[in-house]
């Protein structure tokens, strides 16, 4: 952050609001866009994201040297909130609006059936507890290691090591996959 936070208790000014945002939009939206799937819900993160920094009564500890994993953190945490939002409506609601217009070649057949895994798997996501479905998308969509993970989120590494190996257990039996399989 090039401005430095203001006192304990005092909001960001919009000046440090746009500084972060053109330091972190681009690690927002990629975050957002792993766990979502769709650019425009990525974009719907990226607003909300800033928007909860802005409305913030004072700015939060981690802005200091560990604003990258605040940001990711905050992003993944709003995807999966997007996505539990959802979860209530059809399942058309978050299908690609255009699904057989796929080609009829074989990596074209692939893509079509990775995006509906994806799919599936996201609204599966939205089931598990926002604590666990944090830890699986940092694990799996951001790629963070246990360490990584326990640090941000301030557990240890056995407990994300179980939290994971609980989510794969759930996601497994939700998506209805064999033991070995992995979400």
């Amino acid at each position: 952050m090039s401005e430095p936070p203001q006192a304990a208790g005092e909001k960001l000014t919009a000046s440090q609001i746009e500084s972060l945002f053109r330091q972190y939009h681009d690690l927002v939206l990629q975050a957002a866009y792993r766990v979502t799937g769709r650019a425009e819900d990525a974009e719907e993160v990226l607003q909300t994201v800033f928007l909860r920094l802005l409305r913030r009564q004072a700015p939060p500890p981690e802005l200091g040297a560990g604003a990258r994993g605040y940001f990711k953190r905050a992003a993944v945490n709003a995807a999966v909130d997007l996505l539990r939002s959802r979860k209530a409506r059809p399942a058309a609601a978050l299908d690609d609006p255009f699904p057989t217009l796929a080609a009829t070649e074989p990596d074209a057949q692939r893509r079509l059936v990775g995006r509906q895994w994806h799919q599936r798997l996201r609204r599966a996501l939205a089931g598990l507890s926002p604590q666990a479905a944090q830890i699986f998308a940092l694990r799996y969509f951001e790629e963070l290691g246990n360490g990584e993970i326990a640090r941000l989120l301030g557990i240890s590494a056995g407990a994300v090591g179980i939290s994971l190996h609980r989510s794969r257990t759930q996601l497994r039996r939700v998506l209805d996959l064999p033991a070995g399989d992995t979400p």
